[in-house]
């Protein structure tokens, strides 16, 4: 017998995923992750995602789980699952920027909040998983949410209604413990240092940022690479042993930062964060779709990995850090931009982002960013019910089809 569950699929600016109420899912957290990996189709051999919701990427092997929230300063709690599509994994461990896109209007559509008659709501979120506070400004008319328009977001093919996001506080300490049981690492820069020379055995010594801004990430230049940053999805997604070697520098980074015990354990259940992001200075390219993106239209180039291949246009919260990075002088970031700067535009495989930063200093001389601020857009693809197999509600040892 299958099983049916509340769910809406939504596109949050360049991802998609499944949404839930928290109130729809088992309260067992490893039974609600068989569930959750049984909606998405996960783990699957062949990496295709055919028997279930996922679309076998990393911007569409994603869960949602909304609630109302208990705390003064919000009006959701959000937490955000990143499905592994060849393991039995959900990593837990950061936030899905694009998708918090999506957020405010899927509370809006199941009754958690009321948006009455005014043409716009701010919606206050608290993101569970980096414990974060994040402003969404959600266009309503007549007490709906605005879904269609004209705002074109650089790898979405159809525009639609503006969603503006504040990310609040992206890069303050935090010690509260999060959905994967880990305190926040103290500060920005963990390892104290605005740029590190990150040793990898096999690679050799770079210079990285590692920052705590959006989710952890870590910055290089595409040269340290032997890249130029203007690389696509079919440029290095083929490429194995570069993937390898890049997923080398990202798991020796996360121990740095103090965010797994070794190498081994990061690469095996922290596969989400930290990001892994390279930069060059502008350049002409060809996009994905077939436009040219010109330097003079752009401030740098810019590109990320997510879940060990490149990303096919720029993680949100990826763009968070490489905004903050680009405000604060000496990161890898604001080098090959020349010096800080609070407002940028770069070039991803998909076109181009704007994204700025609010940063003042404070009395000890360090810099402080109050926001980022990103325009996105979200649509309800579908709503309804998906269906897992009961076996999915049992524990683990009495599953038989998990």
């Amino acid at each position: 017998m299958q099983v049916p569950i509340r769910a809406t699929y939504m596109r949050g600016g360049t991802s998609k995923g499944v949404f839930f109420l928290a109130e729809d899912l088992p309260e067992d957290p490893v039974i609600r992750d068989q569930v959750l990996m049984r909606v998405i189709g996960s783990p699957d051999p062949y990496g295709q995602h055919i028997d279930g919701m996922g679309a076998a990427t990393s911007s569409t092997s994603k869960i949602v789980i909304i609630s109302a929230s208990d705390r003064p300063d919000s009006d959701i709690d959000y937490l955000f699952g990143q499905v592994s599509i060849d393991k039995p994994l959900i990593d837990w461990s950061g936030n899905c920027g694009n998708l918090t896109a999506a957020v405010g209007p899927f509370a809006i559509h199941r009754g958690l909040i009321s948006p009455g008659e005014a043409c716009g709501i701010t919606i206050r979120i608290w993101q569970a998983n980096i414990r974060k506070r994040i402003l969404a400004h959600v266009p309503v008319r007549e007490g709906q949410v605005l879904e269609t328009g004209e705002f074109k977001l650089d790898g979405v093919a159809f525009p639609a209604a503006e969603i503006r996001i504040e990310f609040l506080d992206p890069g303050a300490s935090n010690s509260e413990a999060g959905e994967d049981g880990q305190a926040g690492v103290s500060g920005m820069f963990p390892t104290g240092n605005r740029i590190d020379e990150l040793e990898v055995p096999g690679f050799g010594t770079l210079s990285a940022t590692m920052i705590m801004a959006g989710n952890p990430a870590v910055f290089v230049s595409a040269a340290s690479l032997g890249l130029t940053g203007k690389e696509l999805q079919v440029d290095l997604n083929s490429n194995h042993d570069l993937l390898d070697r890049l997923e080398q520098i990202r798991a020796h980074a996360a121990v740095r930062m103090g965010l797994g015990l070794s190498v081994e354990e990061v690469s095996r259940s922290r596969q989400h964060t930290p990001k892994l992001a390279f930069f060059a200075k502008p350049d002409t390219y060809t996009a994905s779709d077939g436009k040219t993106v010109s330097a003079d239209n752009i401030d740098l180039l810019a590109r990320i990995l997510s879940m060990g291949k490149l990303h096919h246009a720029m993680t949100g919260t990826g763009a968070v850090g490489i905004a903050a990075a680009a405000a604060i002088e000496g990161t890898v970031v604001s080098q090959i931009l020349g010096h800080a700067r609070n407002d940028i535009v770069f070039g991803h495989p998909s076109g181009v982002l704007r994204i700025g930063a609010d940063v003042h200093t404070d009395a000890s001389g360090q810099a402080v960013v109050n926001a980022v601020k990103v325009s996105r857009s979200a649509r309800r693809l579908m709503d309804g019910q998906v269906f897992v197999p009961s076996s999915c509600l049992q524990p683990l040892d009495q599953a038989s089809n998990t």
